[in-house]
Formats: structure tokens, C-alpha cells, sequence
């Protein structure tokens, strides 16, 4: 596939819901904190979409195998859309909690479809820079998305933003729709005898238990950190700076904005160097960052340290998806993607939740304090037990899987 296929079939149409998720990244749990619910709550319907993820990941592979690349991508971004529009109406929190699971089982689809399809079309000497840029694409959306979210729901409520972010969806359904060729879509997660490929997947599991193993561990420390700080940051702007939603986007954004910019770095030095140069340094960085958090005393302070919590989480753009890919099986990346992806979203359910019950039984301090030491936990682990999956290329053929225009 050629490098202007890949941006029209799957970054155009991931910017476009990468941005609408990045709108409710401020005023969901606004939204949710006007409810009148506690922390708990608070946490819950903010978890909800990770929950519905970590149910639909593993299945999502049977599905991609069975349903092909485009109508999985197809119907994962129409469930998006559903369980985000329906939050334009007003309902109770519980209502609001299963909308959110719908949107979850959506991604979970959207997600595995288009993270198999950049494993399986790039070859593994590029893919750090393939997958960087669609790390980079999601970020986006945390780029725009939190100060959109932010000014519409300052001038004109709560329920309007999540329209707009509603809209976004069906532009990034329109794009998906459009751009992906379904001959492509329907060959690339067929490979290899379907009998064989939980087969192959027991087979890695087996053969290289410790490594994957240890890795799995990151991942999971690794999403603590990353989900958990999505929460805090609005929780402490509000509840201990008194920041409006406005402001709280803005510190947001412009975190995300030095975020973002760090993805193709991020994907270059995966590929020249190693992974380990890339994602050890990420999650370091964001504990330190984490760590300060609770000594933030103005809209000045929050603002510097967001930008370093930033500065690492770009550092480690795409880093945990390009290394699941490099431990997939040939033959059954699919399946073995759908387990990576449940290890990382386990660890998405639980950062906000642990953030909402330690805040409850303890304070956001200790929420803080929690995150950091999640994100020591993955710096270390991938540092000293998952070994370096870097690769150089065997041949010039290497190149025909992917061609610059």
C-alpha cells in the first residue's frame, strides 16, 4: 500500500474521531461532576467506554477475521457515533454510564481493525514510523479537542459539545467509508489457515511466555498512567484550582500540542535506535510529571506541568502498539493484537478508577501519587525485562509492502 492510501484510509478518518473523543476529555467529567454523583461516579462513567473496550477486544479479532478490515472499521466508528451522540439528551448517570460502553465496544472494533492494518501492510523496519504517526494522528485530537470540548461547553452547555463531537464521528465514518478499498480491507486479516491461528497465538504465548509476559505488565502500568492523567488534570483543575472548563481545555491542549509534536521523533528513533530509547524515557517522564501535580497552586503551574507530562507521553507515541505488533505471530496478528489490546485497556479501565477511589477514601493527592508510581513501574519493566524487538531490513524487497508517492 502506498503512503497516500495509508493517510486517506486510516489517518484521515482516525483525526477525525481522535478529535471528537479529545472534546470529551474536559467535559465529560464536568458533565458527569454536574450530575451530582460522587467521585466514584465520577470515575465510573468516565472508565464506562474503556469498560465496553475491554469486553469487545478479544472478540474483535474473531470479528476482523470473520467480517474483514472495512466493515469491522465501519461498524466499530457507527457505535462511536451512537454512544456519543446520544449524550446530546438529557438522563441519569446510568444511562449516560451504558452509552459510553456502546461507544467503547466501538473503539474496541475501530481500534484492532486499524492497528492490524498498519502491522500487517508496513514492514516491521518502518513500522516504529508508521504507527508513530498514528500515535501522532490520535494526539490530535488531544491537540484541538479538549479547547473545542472546552469553549463549547462554556458558551453553549455540556450537551452541545458532545454533539459536536457526535458530528466528527459521522465525518470520520464518511472518510472511512470512502478511502478504504474493500479488496484490501477483506485480504489483509485473512492470512494464514483460520484453524491455525489461536494456534500460532498459543504457540508465541508459549515460546516466549516472560517476555510477552513482562511487556503485557508494562502495557498495563503503562495505560494506568496514560488514562488516569485524563482524569486528575480536569479533577484537580476544578476541584482544587477552581478552573472553569475553558481554562482546563486550554491546559489541556496545549499539553497536547507538545505531545503531539513529538510523534515523528518518537517514530524515528524506534526505528533507528531501538523501542526502548523511545517508551523507557515516556513513562518516566509522566511520573515525575504525575508526581507534581498536587503541589500545582495556579492556572500557571498546571499549565507547566502539563506540559511535561506532555513532553513524555509524546516521547512514547505509538511505542506500546509498535511493540505489540513486533511480538505478534505471523498469521495471526489480528487474534494476538485483540490480547494486547485487553491487557492496555485493562489498565484504561483502571486508571480512572483508581483515580475516583483513592480521591474517594483518600484524596487526589494520593490519586497523584498512584499514577507516578504506575508509570516508575512501566519505565523499569521495559528497561530491564522486555527485550529490544528493533529489526533492520533483510533485503530492498522489504520496501515494496509500502511505498512513498
Amino acid at each position: 500500500m502506498r503512503q497516500s492510501e495509508l493517510i486517506l484510509a486510516v489517518y484521515l478518518p482516525t483525526a477525525m474521531l481522535a478529535i471528537a473523543q479529545g472534546v470529551l476529555i474536559v467535559t465529560l467529567p464536568l458533565y458527569a461532576d454536574d450530575l451530582g454523583v460522587g467521585y466514584t461516579m465520577i470515575s465510573i462513567i468516565t472508565a464506562a467506554a474503556s469498560m465496553g473496550t475491554l469486553i469487545m477486544d478479544v472478540p474483535a479479532g474473531v470479528v476482523l477475521h470473520r467480517i474483514g478490515l472495512r466493515r469491522t472499521m465501519l461498524i466499530g466508528c457507527a457505535l462511536v457515533v451512537i454512544g456519543t451522540m446520544g449524550l446530546t439528551f438529557p438522563m441519569h448517570a446510568n444511562f449516560v454510564v451504558a452509552l459510553r460502553v456502546v461507544a467503547g465496544i466501538g473503539t474496541a472494533l475501530w481500534s484492532l481493525s486499524r492497528h492490524s492494518f498498519i502491522a500487517q501492510a508496513v514492514p516491521t523496519w518502518k513500522r516504529g514510523q508508521a504507527i508513530a504517526m498514528f500515535g501522532g494522528i490520535n494526539r490530535v485530537g488531544l491537540f484541538g479537542g479538549p479547547i473545542i470540548g472546552g469553549v463549547i461547553a462554556t458558551a453553549m452547555g455540556m450537551h452541545a459539545s458532545f454533539f459536536a463531537a457526535g458530528l466528527l464521528g459521522i465525518v470520520g465514518w464518511i472518510a472511512a467509508s470512502v478511502f478504504i478499498p474493500a479488496e484490501e480491507s477483506e485480504s489483509l486479516p485473512r492470512r494464514g489457515a483460520s484453524d491455525n491461528r489461536w494456534r500460532l497465538v498459543r504457540k508465541a504465548l508459549r515460546e516466549n511466555g516472560l517476555d510477552i509476559g513482562a511487556a503485557g505488565a508494562a502495557q498495563l502500568f503503562g495505560q494506568v498512567i496514560r488514562q488516569g492523567r485524563q482524569l486528575i488534570i480536569p479533577l484537580i483543575g476544578a476541584k482544587h484550582l477552581g478552573l472553569n472548563a475553558a481554562e482546563i481545555g486550554t491546559v489541556m491542549t496545549v499539553s497536547a500540542i507538545l505531545d503531539m509534536s513529538m510523534f515523528v521523533p518518537a517514530g524515528y528513533v524506534m526505528d533507528r535506535f531501538g523501542r526502548k530509547y523511545a517508551s523507557v524515557p515516556t513513562f518516566l517522564i509522566m511520573g515525575v510529571g504525575l508526581g507534581l501535580l498536587p503541589f500545582a497552586n495556579s492556572f500557571g503551574s498546571l499549565l507547566a506541568i502539563g506540559l511535561l507530562i506532555g513532553l513524555g507521553n509524546g516521547l512514547g507515541s505509538g511505542t506500546m502498539m509498535t511493540l505489540g505488533a513486533d511480538l505478534a505471530p505471523e498469521g495471526a496478528t489480528g487474534e494476538f493484537l485483540g490480547i494486547w489490546r485487553l491487557i492496555g485497556d485493562i489498565g484504561m479501565v483502571l486508571g480512572p478508577l483508581l483515580v475516583g477511589i483513592i480521591a474517594s477514601t483518600m484524596s487526589l493527592r494520593g490519586s497523584a501519587y498512584m499514577l507516578m508510581a504506575a508509570g516508575f513501574a512501566a519505565s523499569a519493566i521495559l528497561a530491564f525485562l522486555v527485550r529490544e524487538t528493533r529489526t533492520v531490513p533483510e533485503s530492498e524487497s522489504d520496501t515494496a509492502r509500502i511505498q512513498p508517492t
